[in-house]
């Protein structure tokens, strides 16, 4: 979910009535979740046990009203679990997709389950042509995310421009010294995982982190363990009914990554109904983040001999290739979708910013499938019944490499979300998903077979804006 303001400060003549004249906002959310394996291995050492959790909590911002085009920003965003609906903190390590309603390093060290940060808190300078942000802020694109799906969204520190350059086409340039992830109180590395101590909670842990990119790992090979995360991006809709973004990001050291996405929407003859198709081509290079993970994958285990290309033992060079067609129903009511995506037999592709690689294509909820040589079809339908009513229903067909012993099993996805408006400030939203995985898959090169790890999973969502 992205928020966007129907509402802003208007602009001020004084520095009095920018803070008279500014505006306060206020979210109320409540995010229950429970997660269901199909087979738990906790008793016999392993990380599989049913788990839930129950955040209450939200957010206040408040902007500032614009004084000759400066303003600013800040949000500060909090979560509560309540005791009878808690992990304890010995099991908090089993947390799936609840883990963002605490923070897990807080529990560890201080048993607390209560959690806040500032989420936002940044100066702008902005006109017609330009828009100039510095500090902690939220930054949408092909590659990074706020992702604000849980209780508080992912955000980063650092500098960002957004500039007009011609009708509907805008450039935007960002560099960000921090990230921080939704679960974390306070920002770190762009990219490492761990830290000096060894401690995963205390660094980037996204899901999708590459662990082998870890503190220790860097040090021993004679680098930075703190990262720059610099991005560009180009997007115009100037051509009728085509929308095309063109993006660069590189973190120094590590990675860098093109990509260009595009689609198109045709009417099809006087029916009403329109037909979308559109592509995202993602080319990952290697800037030295091949030589330090040392021959792992996107999990930190062995990748040669097991299953991937003898060149990823030095380099994180790969590709990803993304398509879907969309057919819309007359009135925009909904649209039915086809979607694929394929990962090059390369190394995996490398992205703990929240900007899932195959995510409107490809990604089912909680899904990570880009994994090298990875191979994906989705069906989805979306139909809004009425206004305020509306449901998505995804199917994803996962075909992971067999001969990758350390990526999942190969699995077949369902999703389905529903959601309700009950006013124009109140949103409840039901979401679970149904995971099947096949649990017979052998170890071609280590022996035994791949983790089951099939699963079902539930939320259940209340959002109240005010």
């Amino acid at each position: 979910m992205t928020l966007g303001y129907s509402i802003v400060p208007e602009s001020v003549d004084t520095i009095e009535k920018m803070f008279s004249k500014g505006i306060l906002y206020g979210r109320l959310r409540s995010h229950t979740f429970y997660w269901d394996w199909a087979q738990e291995d906790y008793r016999n050492g392993g990380s599989k046990k049913d788990n839930r959790v129950w955040g209450i909590g939200g957010s206040i911002e408040y902007k500032l009203a614009r004084y000759y085009g400066l303003s600013a920003t800040t949000a500060l965003y909090g979560s509560f679990n309540p005791d009878f609906f808690q992990m304890s903190p010995s099991d908090i390590g089993y947390l799936k997709a609840g883990k963002d309603m605490l923070s897990r390093n807080l529990v560890k060290e201080d048993g607390s389950y209560l959690f806040y940060t500032v989420g936002k808190a940044f100066l702008e300078y902005s006109n017609s042509m330009i828009d100039i942000r510095a500090g902690r802020q939220l930054f949408e694109s092909m590659f990074t995310k706020s992702n604000d799906t849980k209780m508080i969204p992912n955000s980063f520190d650092g500098v960002t421009i957004t500039a007009k350059i011609a009708p509907k086409t805008k450039v935007r340039a960002a560099y960000f010294t921090a990230q921080k992830l939704r679960d974390h109180e306070n920002s770190h590395d762009v990219i490492t995982f761990k830290n000096a101590a060894g401690e995963s909670w205390a660094n980037n842990d996204d899901s999708a982190v590459h662990r082998g990119l870890s503190y220790q790992a860097f040090e021993a090979a004679g680098e930075d363990t703190e990262h720059k995360l610099y991005l560009v991006d180009f997007r115009t809709t100037y051509i009728e009914n085509m929308d095309l973004t063109l993006g660069y990001l590189q973190v120094p050291g590590v990675v860098k990554d093109f990509a260009i996405e595009a689609g198109y929407q045709m009417p099809l003859g006087e029916s009403g109904w329109y037909m979308r198709p559109a592509f995202r081509y993602f080319l990952q290079y290697d800037d030295g983040g091949g030589k330090v993970a040392a021959d792992t994958n996107l999990l930190g285990r062995p990748a040669t001999p097991n299953g991937y290309a003898k060149r990823v033992a030095d380099s994180m060079d790969s590709g990803l290739l993304n398509t879907r067609i969309d057919l819309i129903l007359p009135d925009h009511r909904g649209f039915f979708r086809a979607a694929y995506s394929g990962v090059a037999d390369k190394a995996d592709i490398v992205a703990p910013w929240r900007g899932f690689p195959t995510g409107g294509y490809t990604r089912a909820m909680g899904q990570y499938n880009w994994y090298a040589n990875t191979k994906t079809y989705m069906l989805r339908v979306f139909y809004r019944f009425e206004e305020s009513l509306r449901g998505s229903l995804r199917y994803a067909i996962q075909d992971f490499d067999d001969r990758k012993d350390f990526v999942p099993a190969d699995s077949r996805v369902w999703n389905l979300d529903v959601c309700y408006d009950i006013d124009e400030h109140f949103e409840v939203k039901f979401r679970t998903a149904d995971v099947k995985a096949d649990k017979n898959t052998p170890k071609m090169h280590t022996g035994g077979v791949k983790i089951d790890t099939s699963y079902r999973e539930f939320r259940l969502e209340f959002n109240y804006l005010f």
